[in-house]
């Protein structure tokens, strides 16, 4: 059997299998292309009653890019996304932009977590169930660990307020976007012939 894909080695993520007659141009493809992946997984967007933070798809996107791309290419798309929607680039949650909203603090988490998530990939952390769940588990607290003292501090909540506005209301999205994620990574890699 015969794929389009590059056969897969040790330290390697899926964006690695692509094939690439100039690496540079795929990775600058790859960066750009999780950076607007991002971006429009955040304009899935619902308001939480009594909190400044939506729930979106943009955390579900940041740790998929992380761990399709690596450490350095996951990094440097969330840095894309971050810088393009701090210099006006609507497309942060419900199509906003800037670094002055309360929920910044999530996107500079997410930064993080992408590049978390990435190194851990890159040691096969996305090729099983279990590894994949534990992989996003780690990439949300990173994202919280930043997002939720940065809301506390730009909105003036305590930190338990900030815990029950900006952490407690997103647990159950975040357990179903870990889930879709469990299924989605090792599948694809199955799909490859590598566990």
């Amino acid at each position: 059997m015969s794929t389009a894909f590059a056969p897969a080695r040790p330290g390697a993520v899926l964006a690695d299998l692509l094939p690439a007659s100039h690496s540079r141009v795929r990775d600058i493809a790859l960066v750009a292309g999780g950076a607007a992946l991002t971006g429009l997984a955040a304009q899935i967007a619902v308001p939480v009653p009594g909190s400044p933070v939506p729930v979106s798809g943009q955390t579900f996107a940041a740790l998929l890019v992380g761990t399709a791309l690596g450490a350095r290419r996951g990094f440097l798309s969330l840095a894309l996304y971050a810088l393009a929607g701090m210099a006006g680039v609507p497309w942060f949650a419900q199509a906003t932009s800037g670094y002055t909203m309360p929920s910044f603090g999530y996107i500079l988490g997410m930064l993080l977590a992408a590049t978390v998530v990435g190194a851990l990939a890159r040691r096969g952390a996305d090729r099983s169930v279990p590894r994949t769940a534990g992989t996003m588990v780690l990439g949300s607290l990173v994202i919280y660990a930043v997002g939720v003292p940065y809301l506390a501090l730009a909105t003036g909540m305590t930190l338990s307020q900030a815990v029950a506005a900006g952490l407690t209301p997103f647990l159950i999205g975040d357990a179903l976007k870990a889930a879709l994620a469990m299924g989605a990574l090792p599948a694809a890699w199955k799909l490859i012939g590598r566990k």
